[in-house]
């Protein structure tokens, strides 16, 4: 049996800080074969690696990241303590991500938060590389985006992120989506049945290890997104 690669959700976060590189490396410590991770733009669009359009959770400031230059992203300390004024961490940038993935060959699941939607032209040239050293596909809610990706670069790999109005019906309307991630609830048979006859590959997340279909996958499963990569590793060889 081929094993489904295990993607860590903004690294082991359950473990280490989200999108931070203790929780890149904690992921390969636990098995991990790929990252999960989410870019945000600046002001001034470097393609910054955080969840949030705010750094209030993370860093205790309402700022939105949209409204900052990347030279005062970088001074922020990032944390879920007072701690963080110490010994907290630094906002990564696409390209830290991109090196780290590359010297230890992971798989990048990138998602591309909301101020990529009115991003400028100049943001285009993000997906004009060809990555072609990596194993690495975008995904967004916004299906908008997935567009203008496919439209500056076709072999780029893309993925849709459903929600519980998505039409599997009608999934080869996604014509800019290369394969769908929907959380686990969507794990219905009828649902898998009607995917593979799509021919659309499926990820999912929310995944924890408790899973039953872990060991024995619908074979449209093109991967697992998880906060608890460890424990999906045992899942899938038990």
């Amino acid at each position: 049996m081929i094993r489904v690669p295990i993607y860590a959700h903004r690294g082991a976060s359950a473990y280490a800080l989200e999108n931070s590189s203790a929780a890149f490396v904690k992921a390969i410590e636990l098995g991990a074969d790929g990252l999960e991770i989410d870019l945000q733009l600046t002001k001034d669009l470097v393609p910054i690696v955080t969840h949030d359009l705010d750094f209030w959770r993370l860093a205790r400031t309402r700022r939105n990241v949209s409204s900052m230059n990347y030279d005062e992203v970088k001074k922020l300390k990032l944390g879920t303590s007072i701690l963080r004024l110490i010994n907290g961490n630094s906002i990564l940038t696409f390209d830290d991500v991109l090196t780290f993935a590359g010297n230890n060959e992971l798989a990048l699941n990138v998602e591309l938060k909301e101020t990529f939607i009115n991003a400028p032209e100049q943001i285009d040239s993000l997906f004009r590389g060809s990555y072609s050293h990596l194993n690495i596909h975008f995904s967004s809610f916004h299906y908008e985006v997935l567009e203008r990706i496919k439209n500056c670069n076709p072999m780029l790999q893309t993925a849709y992120i459903g929600t519980k109005k998505t039409n599997w019906e009608e999934l080869g309307r996604l014509k800019a989506a290369d394969a769908l991630h929907m959380h686990k609830r969507h794990y219905v048979q009828k649902k898998l049945d009607l995917a593979f006859q799509a021919n659309m590959p499926l990820r999912f997340y929310g995944i924890d290890g408790t899973e039953k279909y872990l060991a024995k996958p619908h074979p449209v499963v093109l991967g697992w997104i998880t906060d608890y990569p460890d424990k999906v590793l045992i899942k899938q060889l038990s």
